[in-house]
């Protein structure tokens, strides 16, 4: 990633280091990748399998499938692209809002595969049984996000510099491809619900885990909006009010 450099020359490589949040959320995914290694019932255990959240209640793999991986290769990447996009868009929203961006989008990919598999089909059906590991829901709406905010910004991709957009959109499919190669394994349905929690988060501008508040929150909005239009309030006045007033 080609950034400008403190020192005035024409670019360094990496987004710099990694703040407190950072590490904490890097240290906690190496900590337990490694704990898998030497006690493998802890991935059944802490990961997401559909059928036992529905039947059990196992609410807590929600957020703690994030936290494991099925290899080396498949927690390398992650923690490389947390890093490399994460930091910057960290930078650009502040640690509260970054922080609370991955782990909606993270638990809500978990939510939406739980939901998913509940469809009536068989190929919805078998991911009850299956155990959904890795980060990969939140990382994927971190390139999301990293792609709508930085879209030309040029990164070194082996050899070669190119847009962040498409740069984005190689790392994406090495990641699915990588994922779908390792043990446990991660569904595609939990790749695709964190792009689309990503792209809700984003577009709405704010979203919470409550459904209760965001309801609470989009009838207050509404209410608002019906006030104004009660009341005759037009920002700026209207277009035959010779001095534009406020109403």
């Amino acid at each position: 990633m080609r950034r400008n450099a403190p020192s005035g020359s024409s670019f360094s490589f990496g987004p710099g280091s990694m703040s407190t949040a950072m590490q904490v959320l890097v240290g906690a995914n190496v900590a337990l990748f490694v704990f898998q290694r030497i006690a493998p019932p802890i991935t059944e255990w802490l990961g997401l399998i559909p059928g036992l959240v529905i039947h059990e209640f196992r609410v807590w793999q929600l957020v703690t499938y994030m936290f494991l991986h099925g290899g080396l290769f498949h927690i390398l990447f992650n923690m490389l692209a947390l890093w490399m996009f994460g930091t910057e868009l960290e930078r650009r929203w502040g640690t509260r809002f970054f922080l609370k961006y991955y782990f909606v989008t993270g638990i809500g990919a978990g939510a939406l595969t739980v939901a998913f598999s509940l469809l009536p089909f068989g190929f919805a059906q078998q991911l009850q049984g299956v155990n959904i590991i890795g980060a990969s829901g939140a990382i994927y709406a971190l390139l999301l996000a990293y792609a709508i905010y930085f879209p030309e910004r040029p990164i070194l991709l082996i050899v070669f510099f190119v847009p962040a957009r498409i740069c984005v959109m190689i790392l994406g499919a090495i990641a699915l491809y990588s994922s779908l190669g390792e043990s446990g394994g991660v569904a595609n349905a939990t790749h695709l619900g964190g792009l689309l929690v990503g792209y809700l988060y984003l577009k709405g501008g704010r979203m919470t885990l409550s459904p209760f508040a965001e309801v609470k929150y989009r009838y207050v909005k509404w209410r608002i909006n019906r006030l104004r239009r009660k009341f005759d309030v037009v920002s700026g006045g209207r277009a035959n009010d010779w001095d534009r007033r406020v109403h």
